[in-house]
Order: C-alpha cells, then structure tokens, then sequence
C-alpha cells in the first residue's frame, strides 16, 4: 500500500481531494475546475485510487470519482496530539487575556 503521507503531500493531489469533498467528478469537470491538464488529473486520480483515498464507479460511458475518507483515519490519529496541543495553547492564552481584560477594567474603575 501507498504512503498515506507521501500521497497527500502533492499540492495537486490536495487539490482533487479538495474539489471531490464538494462533489463526485469525472476528470473533465476536474480538468475544467481545477485548470490541470487531463494526463496529470488522470496520473493522480490514479495515485489516489490505488492508495484507497478515492473511489471510482462508472456511470455510462463516464467514470465518477469521490472521496473515500478512511485512509485519511491514519493521518487524523497522528495529528490528534498535536491538536490537542494547539488546544491547550489556545485555551491558554484565551484564559490569559481574560484575565488582562478583567484586571484593565477594575484599574478604570
């Protein structure tokens, strides 16, 4: 299997992820949407449907791809401690300008 890392470090790729999360496409709406050649859109739908980030079903004569998250589960682990981290940090400085704020209005009073 694909690096989940490697394969979402390509802008490009990031960028059909991103046009999929708002709808299905084939590759021509992504082509037009995203202003990539077709051979390169075509390469990483490639890319992203052999590592399981995107599925493909064919509806007539078109293929239709869209976001399968799972893999994307991985990543999401990963980086929750360092979500966590940033919340702490975040929640911390909230706190600390509550307290400037609290401690600038009793000095007006």
């Amino acid at each position: 299997m694909l690096d989940t890392y490697a394969i979402i470090a390509e802008p490009s790729r990031r960028r059909i992820m991103d046009r999929l999360l708002q709808s299905d496409s084939s590759v021509n709406e992504l082509v037009r949407d995203l202003d990539l050649s077709q051979p390169l859109i075509s390469k990483h739908l490639r890319t992203l449907r052999e590592s399981g980030l995107v599925r493909v079903r064919i509806e007539a004569q078109r293929r239709i791809y869209s976001i399968d998250p799972r893999p994307l589960a991985e990543v999401d682990e990963w980086l929750s401690a360092y979500r966590m981290t940033w919340n702490r940090h975040v929640d911390a400085l909230v706190e600390h300008l509550d307290q400037k704020k609290k401690s600038r209005e009793g000095n007006e009073s």
